[in-house]
């Protein structure tokens, strides 16, 4: 499988859009009500803000192809763009999703490999994460790269409070 990974721009704005909202759909619906994840997903994923975001300097989206199809993206943010105060030493990784039939393929690891070589090239000492308490796929997989839990925060599927497990690897 042959997979090349590719920095979004503006004229991504659709795509992103599409892959965002299937691939947390994918991901979450089995664990929230309609409801929660359709006011999550209306609040995430809106052109105007995904635009927004592709815009913000210290904030970079990445697709991954396989061959000609999108299999996944990451979101990396840095300095103010965090969603954390962790300062200007950490990088972010926001956002790993992976279509579902792409995963178990090496595709996440390749977009966190990015996420790693990204904060190398900016000089961060730390890169860290959140992650639902619940994915456990996810919090297996961060683990085994050499993630450990810092801290947790409070996020919100619609009016559900959930909690984050906040994950950071020293680099």
């Amino acid at each position: 499988m042959t997979t090349i990974i590719k920095k979004c721009t503006s004229e991504d704005l659709h795509e992103l859009q599409i892959i965002s909202i299937e691939t947390y759909t994918e991901t979450f619906k089995e664990h929230n009500t309609p409801e929660n994840l359709a006011a999550y997903l209306e609040q995430a994923y809106p052109l105007d803000k995904l635009e927004r975001e592709l815009g913000i300097p210290s904030s970079d989206f990445f697709f991954i192809y396989s061959g000609e199809h999108i299999a996944g993206y990451l979101k990396l943010n840095t300095d103010e763009a965090q969603t954390e105060p962790m300062g200007g030493d950490a990088l972010e990784v926001e956002r790993i999703y992976v279509r579902k039939a792409f995963q178990k393929l090496g595709i996440g690891k390749q977009l966190l490999n990015k996420a790693i070589e990204m904060a190398q090239q900016q000089n961060k000492k730390t890169i860290w994460l959140g992650v639902w308490e619940n994915n456990d796929n996810a919090l297996a997989f961060y683990r085994k790269k050499g993630f450990v839990q810092t801290g947790s925060h409070s996020f919100y599927m619609g009016d559900d409070e959930q909690t984050d497990l906040l994950m950071a690897k020293t680099l």
